[in-house]
């Protein structure tokens, strides 16, 4: 029955972290829109972010029921979560790209998978098994493949430094996601953040840190071209509200640490986004390197699916030794 329930859990989270990753993985593609209507990175994101909030902040009051305690206790979390998993891993990410392809900061952000490892075994003790460890090394080689280094390595120390810092905003994000005693509502944790990560991109574009130039041109994508609301409301909506209240849902069933594997599917998402809406088609190089991240990420879960097992058996095998042990004489 132990076992049952890690497997129904599991798959469920499975589902609703490949939904999440997809849904984050449309949000580049409509960003080029954007970007090439005039607007700057940093004015979509905070656009972005802020549309989200204003959309999840109803249904969190309504799932808050008047306990403002609730809000009280966990603000350090909420903060912490906009501060860093969307302000910071935005802020780092644009300014990485400015001193570096956006290739490589893609590879050095995505290998957040290591750090959430480490923290979890350094913090909690969670030592990672070796199916863990061999599926994450076989994804991030596929990651490695998909984003296709070919057109050079060129960057600075600045740059490296930058795409660092993306890569622990991205860690944060799983670790955050996961964290709490259970009494706070997704939704409330997602609504806080990306109401504090909105406002901080303000606060940074204002002093100049991030440049923030908005536009109301048309869009066009492949085939077609929208008005500027259309990719505005998608970002919000899709690539922001539901993607981070879905990735918390999924983090919180899946852990930190294999979350952060399946989290690999949104560059996939990101190639195949492009392909449609922009008319980049993937290499053969890429296509390759998307069969190692699925092959790494099964690895991974039958792995975390093994520990899961182990430490649901850990209880029933103490009680059962405590029960037909002698008493001591």
């Amino acid at each position: 029955m132990t076992h049952d329930r890690n497997v129904q859990r599991l798959r469920t989270g499975l589902i609703i972290a490949v939904a999440s990753a997809t849904s984050f993985g449309l949000s580049g593609s409509l960003a080029r829109g954007l970007l090439d209507a005039g607007w700057s990175a940093a004015a979509a994101v905070a656009v972005r972010v802020l549309v989200a909030a204003a959309v999840l902040l109803p249904i969190a009051v309504v799932q808050l029921r008047g306990d403002w305690q609730l809000l009280r206790r966990n603000a350090a979390l909420i903060t912490a979560y906009g501060l860093l998993a969307v302000a910071g891993t935005q802020l780092a990410y644009f300014n990485a790209v400015r001193y570096m392809e956006v290739g490589v900061a893609l590879l050095i952000e995505y290998t957040a998978p290591i750090p959430v490892v480490a923290w979890l075994w350094l913090r909690h003790r969670e030592r990672p098994g070796a199916g863990t460890v061999v599926g994450g090394l076989i994804g991030l080689t596929g990651l490695v493949l998909v984003i296709d280094l070919r057109s050079g390595l060129a960057a600075s120390w600045i740059g490296i430094a930058w795409a660092l810092a993306a890569m622990i905003g991205a860690a944060a994000y799983f670790v955050l996601s996961a964290h709490g005693d259970g009494t706070l509502p997704g939704t409330v944790l997602a609504a806080g953040g990306l109401l504090v990560g909105g406002l901080v991109l303000l606060v940074a574009g204002a002093f100049g840190i991030v440049p923030l130039h908005f536009g109301t041109a048309p869009v066009v994508f492949r085939d077609f071209t929208v008005s500027w609301w259309v990719p505005v409301l998608t970002l919000g909506v899709v690539t922001a509200a539901f993607a981070y209240v879905s990735g918390i849902a999924a983090t919180r069933l899946l852990g930190s640490r294999l979350a952060s594997f399946v989290a690999l599917f949104e560059v996939l998402a990101a190639l195949s986004f492009a392909w449609l809406l922009l008319g980049e088609a993937p290499r053969l190089i890429q296509l390759l390197g998307g069969a190692l991240i699925l092959i790494g990420v099964v690895v991974v879960r039958r792995g975390e699916l093994g520990t899961a097992d182990q430490r649901a058996a850990q209880p029933e095998i103490s009680a059962a030794a405590a029960g037909t042990a002698e008493p001591s004489r």
